[in-house]
């Protein structure tokens, strides 16, 4: 019976008030229902996540194909963009996170199995991410620097890959800071780590640190170097990673040096602990997404924009070219489930860092309003809660999932949310698994024409991290 049963009395009170490498062994993709949820979780993750290597990925230097169809096992001509082939990574490191800590709760059996064939699929995961790589010169609020960082389009040669302007977004190198972190977390590598800080000090060079009228900084981190939009993509992904850096180092000398601008304008350097940097810009993008981008209904619209030229402008300060401040003064919607889910994240992880109510306050209001926002009982199948799976929703609600893993840790009302994606992902896996495959609509199914059932690498790879989360999840209750 499903889980949801034991949770309708907590639920009724919640809202009260509340308008792989592509080869290696398989595992029997239907554990028996004895095996314990964690486990069951894991054994789900890894049988999705190597099904996905297999189908989606080709040759050596591993390109990612954007579509699978397991109707006549074809896969597409399309290269997947960055942000897809970072969806592998994500699933790659939550797998071998589990696998440890399955190993430390005494439980060695898949950890001896797969830690090692996985530790490897990551390493070389993001060895080849690197095709996605390219140098430009980029001038700043504060600086002109060249920077080696990711692009959303494949090249043909690792490090040549176009990332000038528009051609490469904040976001999809935030997404890649989120989960090199969990492949440090999952592997103790330092290589991990270095990048995600490299490309933590890229990100945080495009926070619009221009002063308004107070002397105060504007904020916002643009979608990305070529754009004036700021996106709740490209600011609340950075929290949940930036509050994890700090806490990192919080019993650290390590130091870090940024540049910031003077009330007269002047661009000075500044010489800080890691640990407080990190933390104060964790809750300075924060305020920022929530003090412009939190609609009224208590989730996230999409960005700000409404800026007359759209052009990236530029000043003279000192005789030095920086990079000028743009209005955004139009909030743009539809609410994501991502908008929100990494602002779940990040609420509670500032909590938990910091103990300040207020984060908590928010991680209630969020969990409640967003399930009320973007879960819809009985709207594709009865008893069962459907999100959005049209375009890339399936991956977005992955990143709402982890919100509310994350919320679980410090609010109760936040289990019904993360169950019911157990719910679904479970009734998927039982009625619908096709060569080890998930479809777009897991309470729905296949369709009839064959040609219709093209499923995104994203949306595949978010199944398999998701697995992978509720693993974890179910492990730190103990089931």
């Amino acid at each position: 019976m499903r889980r949801f049963a034991a949770y309708f009395v907590l639920m009724a009170a919640m809202f009260t008030g509340c308008a792989a490498s592509c080869s290696g062994g398989k595992i029997d993709p239907t554990p028996t229902p004895e095996t314990k949820t964690s486990k069951q979780n894991l054994t789900r993750a890894i049988v999705l996540a190597d099904a996905a290597m297999a189908n989606y990925f080709t040759g050596s230097n591993m390109t990612m194909s954007r579509y699978y169809n397991p109707t006549n096992n074809t896969r597409s001509s399309e290269v997947g963009s960055v942000w897809m082939y970072t969806s592998a990574i994500q699933a790659t490191a939550a797998v071998i996170n589990v696998l440890d800590k399955e190993k430390t709760g005494g439980d060695s059996e898949l950890y001896d199995k797969y830690y090692a064939k996985y530790s490897q699929r990551l390493s070389d995961l993001v060895d080849n991410c690197d095709y996605y790589q390219g140098t430009f010169t980029l001038t700043s609020y504060t600086q002109t620097k060249e920077w080696s960082v990711y692009g959303v389009n494949r090249s043909n040669a690792k490090g040549g890959a176009e990332v000038e302007g528009v051609m490469n977004v904040y976001d999809d190198n935030e997404w890649l800071v989120r989960e090199l972190i969990e492949a440090y977390k999952a592997t103790g590598q330092q290589k991990y780590l270095d990048k995600a800080e490299y490309l933590a000090s890229y990100i945080l060079d495009g926070w619009d640190c221009t002063l308004d009228d107070g002397k105060k900084p504007y904020g916002g981190i643009t979608w990305g170097p070529g754009y004036v939009t700021k996106h709740s993509c490209s600011n609340g992904p950075m929290v949940r990673p930036l509050v994890w850096l700090s806490e990192h180092y919080k019993n650290s000398s390590d130091e870090i040096t940024y540049i910031y601008i003077a009330s007269d304008y002047h661009r000075l350097s500044k010489t800080v602990k890691k640990s407080e940097y990190y933390l104060r810009f964790a809750k300075d993008i924060y305020a920022w997404q929530k003090g412009c981008l939190l609609r009224s209904d208590g989730v996230y619209d999409d960005m700000m924009g409404g800026v007359s030229n759209g052009d990236v402008t530029y000043e003279t300060v000192y005789g030095v070219k920086y990079r000028r401040h743009e209005n955004t003064r139009d909030r743009v919607g539809p609410p994501y489930s991502y908008n929100s889910g990494t602002m779940l994240s990040g609420a509670a992880c500032l909590y938990s860092a910091t103990g300040e109510a207020q984060y908590l306050t928010d991680v209630k209001a969020l969990t409640n309003a967003t399930f009320t926002y973007f879960a819809k009982l009985g709207a594709s199948k009865e008893g069962y809660y459907t999100y959005a799976v049209t375009d890339f929703n399936n991956w977005f609600n992955s990143v709402l999932m982890l919100g509310y893993a994350d919320a679980c840790s410090v609010y109760q009302g936040a289990e019904p949310c993360i169950a019911s994606f157990q719910d679904n992902l479970d009734y998927g896996y039982d009625n619908y698994l096709r060569s080890e495959t998930l479809p777009t609509n897991i309470l729905v199914g296949w369709s009839l024409t064959s040609g219709n059932n093209q499923t995104e690498a994203l949306t595949t790879f978010a199944y398999a991290a998701e697995y992978a989360v509720l693993a974890e999840y179910e492990l730190e209750k103990g089931n």
